[in-house]
């Protein structure tokens, strides 16, 4: 079978990653402030994370923020494989309407993806996407979308664009200070 006829996978699984926490230095644009010292050391905990458990995505799309930038530099640094990334100047400050955009625009050839961005964008985003459930991770994920905290969500479906509310199922939610 020629690789342009190869079926399309029926899973499609999204990495959610909030940036790392960013500093507020005076007389610096919202989107030019760099990571604190806490989102650079909790970026690097995501990576190794990952790189344990073996959760590489495919394809990561980036905000242009620079503390999205620089999350996504150090967490990648840990990962034994690097993925495509894009910048996407989208993400920032995107409304959940806007990322649902984003990712029914991605190639169905693409099955693991992961948007690093910002919230609240990302938390209404995800719950939107998961709707109910009862489990600890849904609560802390329905609470709060902390900073460095990871989202991964699991869908059937044959494409991103097939994708609709209360289609995914949280699989995980990562936070930093569970690895530290």
């Amino acid at each position: 079978m020629n690789a342009s006829h190869k079926p399309l996978p029926k899973h499609r699984r999204l990495f959610l990653l909030r940036h790392g926490k960013s500093a507020w230095p005076g007389d610096v644009a919202d989107h030019d402030r760099p990571l604190a010292d806490r989102g650079r050391k909790a970026a690097p905990l995501i990576g190794s994370y990952m790189a344990r458990e073996k959760l590489l995505p495919d394809l990561v799309l980036v905000s242009t923020a620079r503390r999205a930038q620089e999350t996504w530099k150090l967490l990648a640094k840990e990962l034994p494989r690097s993925a495509v990334k894009r910048d996407v100047p989208d993400l920032y400050e995107a409304p959940a309407a806007r990322i649902a955009g984003i990712l029914r625009g991605i190639e169905p050839t693409v099955q693991t993806v992961m948007l690093v961005g910002h919230n609240p964008g990302f938390q209404d985003f995800a719950n939107g996407l998961i709707g109910s459930g009862d489990s600890e991770d849904w609560a802390r994920l329905k609470e709060k979308f902390v900073t460095a905290g990871m989202a991964i969500i699991d869908f059937k479906a044959d494409r991103w664009e097939d994708i609709t509310p209360e289609s995914g199922h949280l699989e995980r939610f990562v936070r930093p200070r569970a690895l530290a």
